[in-house]
């Protein structure tokens, strides 16, 4: 019976070592998916628009400017009013009428947006919309030239 007992012990050994051969075989298909895959993979480029000039400037330009703590100002030459994102389509429609009535002939008048740098481009987004929501077509925004 002892000798029973001893030899259940020996065939009960643990294994030391790790197979290795089905995760080298796993790797290597993953090497060669990759490897077949890679050149088919076209690299995605952004295009981005240009920044042009226009083929006439506008006469006069009302300029929406939104403050890095989200801060709505309009300015018309040097007339500047404190506005909320509700008011500023009204502010600048009262700017472009107030521009017609003081200029003879039809001026052109352009809405430019300036934003600071520190602002969320969803901000800007919401005063395009309020000036689209407002009638306004002529609307630009204000770029930075410098490197």
């Amino acid at each position: 019976m002892a000798q029973l007992q001893t030899s259940r012990r020996k065939s009960r050994r643990t294994m030391n070592e790790i197979n290795m051969v089905p995760f080298i075989d796993v790797m290597l298909v993953l090497l060669i998916i990759f490897m077949v895959t890679a050149p088919l993979i076209t690299p995605s480029a952004i295009q981005l628009p240009s920044m042009g000039q226009a083929p006439r400037q506008p006469d006069q330009v009302i300029q929406v400017m939104l403050g890095a703590d989200n801060s709505l100002r309009v300015r018309e030459g040097k007339n500047t009013v404190d506005a909320t994102l509700a008011q500023v389509g009204a502010q600048v429609v009262a700017m472009q009428a107030h521009i017609r009535e003081t200029q003879v002939g039809n001026p052109s008048t352009a809405v430019v947006i300036s934003a600071d740098k520190a602002v969320v481009y969803e901000e800007v987004v919401k005063v395009m919309d309020a000036l689209q929501q407002a009638g306004i077509s002529r609307v630009g925004l204000s770029v930075n030239t410098r490197r």
